[in-house]
């Protein structure tokens, strides 16, 4: 059983890597588990997720990736549809529909390429598969979410008379508008629409020659806005049809409800399934930005990281456009312990943390930035101790509250446990800090515990040097010119260059002299000749860089030389074989014109012929007659080359098809999304027009556009929206 502490995830900063993760998410359920994601509680589940993950990322190389996941929550209409006598409204059901429609093209691929995702189709099977929820609710709601008048026999009847009605309505008015126009009783604008309802623009000085309902005025009040008396009676009837229409498709949204009810828990599935496939993706795009990749995972317990980055700042310094520079460190069953030293601001603590965040993400289920042969293994437990943890609260001191740490280290401690520590021993008197620190680092050793500490002691570097299972390591630094350069060295312990980075940040060299003499000999000088060592070292691996750059300039310029003499020798075989072709062409040339000159001497045909054929003979024979088998292997080849040029050609084909047709169907999704935006007594003109009517009916992607003195019906398609109906 794996546990985690919530310490160790705030100690290495986990919950920004769920933040940024959740920036990936395309979906609210998504972002909620990237931000609440924690490492699994077995290594099963961590590896499952890890090889989903993996799969994931690896069908962007196939020819047709795992399809789109987005989906809308229904969170709200699973708590409504577990209420009786609840009814969800049209927008819940088309979110339903989509969430059905997506899971079923997400089951059915995985379904379709078990082979290639055995993993993500294992997760799939978890799901139940089944059409009816899409087919219930397309039985009652068309494609652009409104109830289709199939529904019920009423609502196609109800919707029928409702058109009837509006056509009278229409025509009625436009009689009226034709005849008080006539007689000059109308403004400029001649009609206008209030509450949703077409008004004459009478002049107020006529207003009472008007028959009709006064529904209201112009500001200055020069114009009254009244509906014809016509009409009146036609609103009327027709108010009543629209709240009969309302009631009916209420009624149908509560049947329907009551249809979807019992899928309840498969709506919760389906949710959850798309949330994981989210998650998913959202893990292989994050893995993207910082080249992250999965490591070997090892059966044994090992640590060996190549070229690892800490994520966070390897992500931060790409933004500033600044270097980061990466790690490498083992651990393993015969060198389980590392004890890293060297200056302060050298990359110490970023190291500790780049192991233990890189641990942290691969067990909840990450790829991460490491080279591909890296090999990592499963902890139990990691175990943190980084920073300043002074508590106010409690009223302990750092070291206080780090001795209460280390008393839970002891007891938890195991041999598969990875325990990170940065500047173990701090906080008390050196010699008395560091002699409890030697001893705490005794019990993790005999426990076969797996850690790496910070330190600056000299007594824990020699129990390093001296203890077989604890190796040294060192942060390199320039002694020359005093700068850290951020590279881990194993195998040696470091020098904390303290009087030389004092001296670099100018304290004055009188006062460094007086320190040097309160420092014991035997301690400086050690100290001095690790220092003395790492500058030997810096030097040698100067040189060596210098000498590899030679080896490789050397190699290069011989590769060249190699293929110049390549070029130059096939350019001769070639003249060789031109000069060959071109001698031979002669000596035939020669003895054609030896017979052609005998033969205008003595007029001997046969004795030219028979020469000739004699030297077509002889030339024959050096030709090299290719038998039958040969002929079939010639033949064969050509007939292979032919199909794989076919093969090319087809996928060529196909692929241009599939262009095509996602191409029309971008279009198509464009024009239903622009249909869709119309609606109503919404104003409108035709493209390219100056005219602007109001749309009195919808129907079949065409619409009935008033225009005042006249009415057409034109393609919703080629018609803009000029201003919306108020509601």
């Amino acid at each position: 059983m794996i546990k985690i502490s919530e310490k160790t995830l705030t100690d290495l900063e986990f919950n920004q890597i769920g933040e940024q993760l959740a920036e990936a998410c395309i979906t609210s359920n998504g972002k909620d588990l990237a931000l609440n994601l924690k490492p699994y509680p077995s290594v099963e589940a961590s590896k499952q997720s890890l090889f989903q993950t993996q799969e994931y990322k690896s069908s962007a190389f196939e020819e047709k990736p795992v399809p789109n996941h987005g989906f809308d929550a229904v969170d709200k209409e699973i708590k409504l549809l577990k209420l009786e006598n609840s009814v969800l409204e049209l927008l819940s059901f088309r979110k339903i529909f989509s969430l059905a429609q997506t899971t079923n093209i997400q089951l059915r691929y995985f379904h379709k390429y078990q082979e290639l995702y055995p993993n993500l189709y294992q997760r799939s099977q978890e799901v139940y598969f089944t059409t009816q929820i899409e087919q219930d609710i397309s039985a009652i709601v068309d494609e652009y979410g409104e109830v289709r008048s199939e529904a019920s026999s009423l609502l196609q009847q109800v919707r029928r008379s409702i058109q009837a009605v509006q056509g009278q309505l229409n025509s009625s008015f436009n009689s009226a508008l034709g005849h008080y126009n006539s007689l000059g009783f109308l403004a400029d604008i001649k009609e206008s629409v209030v509450d949703n309802i077409r008004v004459l623009a009478v002049t107020a000085m006529h207003r009472k020659k008007v028959k009709g309902a006064v529904l209201g005025s112009s500001k200055t009040g020069s114009i009254i806005y009244i509906q014809p008396e016509r009409t009146l009676n036609l609103e009327r009837e027709l108010g009543n049809l629209v709240f009969e229409e309302k009631e009916e498709i209420r009624r149908i949204l509560k049947a329907l409800t009551n249809t979807i009810r019992p899928h309840v828990n498969l709506l919760k599935a389906y949710q959850d399934f798309l949330s994981f496939i989210d998650l998913t993706a959202a893990k292989v795009k994050y893995a993207k930005r910082m080249n992250g990749v999965l490591p070997i995972l090892s059966e044994d317990q090992e640590l060996d990281l190549k070229d690892a980055y800490h994520p966070l700042l390897l992500l931060s310094n790409q933004a500033k456009g600044v270097k980061t520079y990466p790690q490498s460190i083992q651990l393993n069953e015969q060198n389980h312990i590392v004890v890293i030293s060297g200056p302060n601001a050298g990359g110490k603590s970023i190291t500790l943390k780049t192991v233990g965040l890189l641990q942290i993400m691969l067990q909840a289920g990450m790829l991460i930035p490491v080279h591909e042969y890296s090999r990592m293994c499963f902890f139990n437990k990691v175990l943190t101790d980084i920073g300043d943890n002074q508590s106010i609260e409690n009223h302990l001191s750092t070291y206080s509250y780090r001795l209460k740490n280390m008393r839970y280290f002891l007891k938890q401690c195991d041999a598969h446990t990875l325990f990170l520590i940065d500047e173990f021993g701090t906080g008390s008197d050196p010699e008395l800090g560091g002699a409890l620190a030697e001893t705490f680092l005794e019990v993790f050793y005999e426990k076969k515990s797996y850690g790496i500490i910070t330190t600056h002691y000299a007594n824990l570097k020699r129990m390093a040097q001296e203890t077989p299972g604890i190796s040294n390591a060192n942060m390199l630094f320039d002694a020359q010119t005093l700068e850290p350069r951020f590279k881990l060295h194993l195998g040696e312990a470091g020098s904390s260059f303290t009087f030389e980075v004092a001296q670099k940040n100018g304290i004055p060299f009188s006062l460094i002299n007086r320190s040097k003499k309160k420092v014991e000999r035997g301690k400086l000088r050690f100290d001095k000749s690790i220092a003395k060592l790492q500058q030997e070292r810096s030097k040698l691996v100067k040189t060596t860089t210098s000498l590899k750059e030679k080896e490789l300039v050397a190699q290069k310029e011989k590769q060249k030389l190699d293929e110049t003499n390549k070029r130059i020798q096939e350019k001769l075989e070639g003249f060789q074989e031109l000069y060959d072709g071109n001698q031979k062409l002669i000596y035939l040339g020669q003895k054609f014109e030896d017979l052609a000159k005998g033969f205008f001497e003595n007029k001997k045909k046969k004795a030219m012929v028979a020469e000739f054929l004699k030297l077509v003979a002889i030339e024959n024979s050096k030709r090299k007659k290719a038998n039958k088998k040969e002929k079939q292997k010639q033949a064969t080849a050509k007939k292979k080359l032919a199909q794989e040029a076919q093969q090319k050609i087809e996928k060529i084909r196909q692929k241009k098809k599939e262009e095509k047709k996602k191409e029309e169907k971008k279009a198509k999704e464009k024009t239903v999304k622009q249909l869709a935006s119309f609606g109503i007594n919404d104003r409108v003109r035709l493209e390219g027009s100056r005219s602007i009517g109001t749309i009195d009916r919808i129907e079949k992607g065409k619409a009935l556009v008033n225009y005042g003195m006249f009415t057409t019906e034109t393609p919703l398609k080629q018609l803009e929206l000029v201003q919306k109906a108020k509601k």
